[in-house]
């Protein structure tokens, strides 16, 4: 585990102070890994956004187009 000091302000203190209360954690420590866990999922991998996921549902009954011979669609 590492371990670091930091500077925080008060808002900042108050809100770990609710996360720690909400989530019945042991210290602010637990706290701000908790924020920062849950913030990382979202940013590290972001949810598809649901019409998104409808289109590609639509898209995957689509029927298929075989092609034999791709040079004939395109540019010489």
């Amino acid at each position: 585990m590492v371990q670091a000091m930091i500077q925080i302000s008060k808002e900042v203190n108050q809100i770990l102070n609710i996360v720690k209360a909400r989530y019945d954690l042991k210290d602010k420590s637990q706290a701000i890994e908790k924020v920062v866990l849950e913030y990382g999922q979202e940013f590290l991998e972001p949810g598809l956004r649901p019409e998104f996921v409808e289109k590609m549902k639509v898209r995957q009954q689509e029927k298929t187009v075989k092609v034999s011979d791709f040079k004939k669609f395109t540019n010489p």
